[in-house]
């Protein structure tokens, strides 16, 4: 016979059990919601990055400037700021064109130092030429030649991937020198796990090997993306003040015809040289 006192021990088990039961069911609801909602932002974050690494970077030919429309909804922020940065000098960007990467002349065990003497400040960059030679050659080239001189950064980045973009001197994304480069040193430590440290500055192409041209791009704030855009350089602390401030007054809404997301501060290269010491 069972006592009041065991009924009573029993039907307190039962109700334990049943607590535990319900616990065991809502954890396992939450963790099944929680995988769908990070299953979904894993996608939504892996679209927004790989539309912006393959088509973001503009190209060395003008038939990847419908192509960059597609990166827009990884663009940056669309609010207006006051622009910190002062009037460009006078004179226009030039349009040479050249059929045939320069000869390679550079002194590959040499320091060279890329400066860009913006509108917003200058920003030297310190150029890799043992592990990059044709990039810095073909930079030193075309700064020889004033290719850079007068021409704007066309596009800012603030989300998801932290870069200012220069060297075309369309302004569209689309302009070049009018011949490639091959890819270098993509081999390289700091940029082995995917993600391009503050501090980089890269050549854009158009996803593909071997279509770098004169686009290059400034990365002031840690950036995932595939190691497939060639380091050749890092960016002086100076010339990072100088990046902070013009990211800080963000960027426009995307262009709908080039994809673009330019910078609100009028980011203008004066001058660029490149020097050996």
């Amino acid at each position: 016979m069972v006592t009041k006192d065991q009924r009573r021990r029993q039907i307190a088990r039962e109700k334990f059990e049943r607590q535990q039961q319900r616990r065991v069911a809502a954890r396992s609801k939450a963790r099944r919601r929680n995988a769908v909602v990070a299953t979904v932002v894993a996608v939504v974050v892996a679209v927004g990055a790989t539309a912006w690494a393959t088509a973001g970077f503009g190209s060395a030919k003008k038939k990847n400037a419908a192509a960059a429309t597609s990166a827009s909804p990884s663009a940056s922020a669309t609010t207006k700021a006051a622009d910190p940065c002062a009037k460009a000098a006078a004179g226009k960007a030039g349009t040479t064109q050249w059929k045939t990467e320069p000869a390679v002349t550079i002194d590959k065990a040499a320091k060279y130092t890329f400066t860009l003497q913006t509108t917003c400040g200058d920003i030297p960059l310190a150029l890799d030429a043992a592990d990059a030679p044709h990039t810095v050659n073909s930079f030193k080239f075309l700064a020889d030649k004033g290719f850079f001189d007068h021409t704007k950064c066309h596009r800012l980045t603030t989300t998801g991937i932290y870069v200012l973009q220069c060297g075309d001197p369309t302004g569209t994304g689309s302009g070049g020198p009018g011949y490639t480069i091959p890819d270098e040193n993509l081999k390289a430590k700091s940029i082995a796990k995917g993600t391009y440290p503050a501090g980089t500055v890269a050549m854009a192409n158009t996803g593909k090997s071997h279509t770098g041209g004169s686009q290059f791009f400034l990365v002031y704030k840690d950036s995932s993306l595939p190691a497939s855009y060639t380091p050749f350089g890092t960016i002086s602390t100076a010339g990072m003040k100088v990046l902070d401030k013009i990211a800080a007054a963000g960027a426009q809404a995307a262009d709908p015809t080039t994809g673009n997301t330019a910078p609100n501060a009028t980011v203008v290269i004066n001058k660029a040289t490149v020097t050996k010491s």
